[in-house]
């Protein structure tokens, strides 16, 4: 199937931005209107606990992908050890197996189930839901009221989760720009909260070297 989509060539560029880890099957990093490197300096997790993130992304995929098969189209997003599951499944109890098992995959502390009984997304939502993504990516670059590599932003069917180590000011900031973003539906906050002093000690904090995950 081919999607069409008529976007503006900024919003194009977003996208492209958005979808390129996708596209060269590295893990779902989106550098928007900085490089890479310079959002991953900006996150405020570890080194090393980004890249357990992506291991738990990895190995909990996997798992599900050969338990459930077609019966579950899911999306694992992990942020500092807790999962957010987003997606579709045939049945509450598919849903609630999925759950489960995402529970013991190691490292996993904690489970969000934003879980649907609904199939599998089109082609095209799938590329709305992106395109959603970049809006509000960029539009938290032109705020300049935060980092941007402080919030995590996960779009599945027109809402928008937001997930972050952020202050409750960086938080009420990203929710206010997400849900005034045309195509938002919904935005539900998936963040960890901490008090001012904590932010700046973990922006303070230099880069450490961090190691590739293991799949299984």
């Amino acid at each position: 199937m081919t999607m069409k989509l008529k976007l503006p060539a900024v919003a194009l560029a977003l996208l492209l931005a958005a979808l390129t880890p996708l596209l060269s099957g590295c893990f779902g990093v989106a550098a928007v209107g900085v490089g890479a490197g310079a959002l991953m300096a900006a996150d405020r997790r570890p080194a090393e606990t980004n890249v357990t993130d992506s291991g738990i992304e990895l190995r909990a995929s996997n798992r599900i992908r050969e338990k459930f098969g077609d019966k579950a189209h899911v999306s694992v997003t992990s942020y500092n050890r807790s999962v957010l599951l987003t997606g579709g499944v045939v049945d509450a109890a598919t849903r609630s197996a999925v759950e489960q098992l995402v529970s013991g995959v190691p490292n996993v502390r904690a489970v969000s189930n934003e879980l649907q009984i609904a199939g599998a997304a089109t082609y095209t939502s799938q590329g709305n839901d992106a395109y959603i993504t970049t809006k509000v990516k960029a539009r938290f670059v032109d705020s300049n009221k935060f980092a941007v590599n402080h919030v995590k932003v996960v779009t599945e069917a027109g809402v928008v989760y937001l997930l972050g180590i952020v202050t409750k000011s960086e938080a009420d900031a990203a929710v206010d720009i997400a849900r005034t973003t045309a195509g938002v539906l919904k935005v539900v906050r998936v963040f960890e909260i901490i008090n001012d002093e904590r932010a700046r000690q973990l922006d303070s904090m230099p880069a450490e070297p961090a190691r590739s995950p293991a799949a299984h």
